[in-house]
Order: structure tokens, then sequence, then C-alpha cells
């Protein structure tokens, strides 16, 4: 009872603390984005190819892009005060809406990447430690190297031109079938067969350096006396593993989770991009060719909610993995 309430305390404590942060990164973010060239009536302009000026500055006045940008700024918090993240200009929809639709898009392939690149990396890592200086260490050390090293999109091209245009097992792009099942076993494999290269793309930089920590965690864990006492004890090695090494092993992982995780919402940026996926990061990459500034602030503090709750709960989850560590 007392651990739950203060694992409640710390959430409040969390929530209050996100909101001077949201409002600093907001801020710092809204003043960057003016000193890019252009808005998007520039870009409705070129779109169009027969905008006049005086249209032109009907339009700014329409959306408030002639005022002062101290006043832009303000009018902006107004709006965040009465629940609005404001109205694309382009598309003339709220941002609220256009962000909240590619959530689950981003999230979805956040969890699945973060999935993959903890397990495969805590299994390779253990791998490489009980194997330590011999042939298997060195094999899974130079690929962990390699994926480590090479660049987020050339992965992802590489992926495409291995299992979509050569093989032929995997869409290239897009999250499901158009005019596919909609429900059942079929609807599952479909959006597995979608989300794989994606999350493959995006998880494999992750699992090189997940990989590494479970290592060293494994080989500093396997000196510990704890562990010494359990192999005495008669337990099977794969027993010792699981319970006294791994458990001890996952609290540096958790840690470099929550750490990875703002890294990983903006690698998804380029993954999304590449795979024609439906989520945030595709949605920004629109916003900043189009110049929606409204649209880059709402992901903004989106993104800032989701990185703050996650350490929140990463926090909570290394409470439950070592009872020694303090819920403050």
């Amino acid at each position: 009872m007392i651990r739950g309430a203060r694992a409640l305390q710390s959430l409040r404590r969390n929530a209050i603390q996100a909101v001077p942060t949201m409002f600093v990164i907001i801020t710092i973010g809204f003043f960057i984005m003016q000193l890019a060239p252009g808005d998007v009536v520039d870009y409705m302009a070129a779109e169009t190819g027969a905008a006049t000026q005086e249209g032109m500055a009907a339009l700014r006045q329409r959306f408030g892009l002639d005022l002062p940008v101290l006043n832009q700024l303000i009018a902006y918090y107004r709006d965040l005060a009465h629940g609005s993240l404001g109205i694309s200009a382009r598309y003339g929809n709220p941002v609220a809406d256009m962000v909240l639709s590619r959530i689950p898009g981003t999230l979805l392939l956040m969890g699945v990447s973060i999935v993959f690149s903890i397990a495969i990396g805590l299994l390779t890592g253990t791998v490489m430690a009980l194997s330590a200086g011999r042939l298997p260490d060195r094999i899974l050390s130079f690929l962990s190297l390699l994926f480590y090293s090479v660049p987020t999109f050339w992965i992802g091209l590489m992926l495409i031109i291995l299992f979509s245009v050569y093989l032929g097992w995997l869409p290239s792009g897009g999250s499901k079938t158009i005019g596919g099942p909609s429900s059942g076993l079929a609807w599952l494999i479909d959006r597995i067969s979608y989300i794989t290269l994606p999350a493959l793309t995006l998880g494999l930089h992750y699992l090189a350096i997940y990989t590494r920590l479970t290592r060293a965690a494994v080989l500093e864990a396997s000196g510990r006396d704890y562990v010494r006492t359990a192999v005495a004890k008669g337990l099977s090695p794969g027993r010792v593993v699981r319970r006294h090494i791994l458990r001890n092993a996952l609290i540096p992982i958790t840690t470099f989770a929550g750490v990875h995780i703002a890294g990983i919402l903006g690698g998804a940026v380029v993954v999304e991009t590449i795979f024609s996926w439906p989520g945030m990061g595709r949605l920004a990459y629109e916003a900043i060719q189009a110049r929606e500034y409204q649209v880059l602030l709402g992901i903004m503090l989106v993104s800032s909610l989701v990185v703050i709750t996650c350490n929140a709960l990463i926090d909570l989850l290394q409470a439950l993995l070592d009872p020694r560590v303090e819920i403050r």
C-alpha cells in the first residue's frame, strides 16, 4: 500500500513538473521555427502558382501571420489555454485531430521496435557474455558494431531492396493493404507484414546498443556473490541466468530505454518517410515541407508528453525490478 501510494505521488509530481518543461520546449521551438525562411502562405502560393500579393496578405492576416512574433506566441498560448492546438492553414483541419490520428501509428511502431531491440538485445548480449572471447562473441560483436555504425535510412533502403524488391516477401510501404481484410487472423498477418520492415529499421540501431549493454551487465553480474551462491546451491545454469543475472541486467537496459525514447521519436521521422508509415514522424516531415508551424508545434507538444510519460513509467518499472530503488 505504501509503495503504491508513493508510485501515485511520483506520477503526480512528474505531471506537475511536465508543465514548465513543455512550456520551455514550446517557447524555444516556436522561436527556432521563426528563423526558417518562408511560411505556409508562401508554400500555398507556390503550390497553386496563381497567387497575388493581395491574396497572400489576406491569408497572412487570416492566420495571424502578419502579427509580431511575440503576439503570435501569446495567441498560440491562448489557444492552448482553451484546449486547442490551432488550425492547419493548408488543410483547414484542427491540428489536434491531425496529430491524434497519427499517434497510434507512431506508438505502435515505437513499441514494436523497442520490444524487438530489447528482447533480441538481451538474448544476443547474454550469448556474447556467456561465450566471451570465443567465436560467437566476436561474430555478434561485429554485427552489433555494424548496425550501430550504419545510418538508419541506409538500413531501411537495403531492407526494401532485399525483402520487397528482390525476394518479394514484404511490402515496401504503407500500413495495410487497401481493400484487405478488416478483422481476424488475416488482418493481423497483414498488419504484421507492413510493420516488420519499419520496426526492423528503427530497432536495429538500438539493438546494437542493448546488445553491448547486456553483455557488459551480464559479465558484471556473473561475478557477484549472489550468483556464486546460487551456483553453489546447485541451481541450473538457465535458472541462474534468468532469475539472478538477467533481472539485474534489466536495470541499465530500462534506464537507457528511457533515454532513447526521444531518439526513437526522432528516428521515426526518417523511417516513417521511407516506408510511408502514417505516423507523427511523417506528418512532421510534411509539415516542415509546407512550413506548417502550427502542426509542428502540436507534434512537439504531444511528443514531449509521450517522452515524459514513458520516462515516468520506466522509473516505476525500475522500482518493480529492483526493490532497492526508492520511489520519490
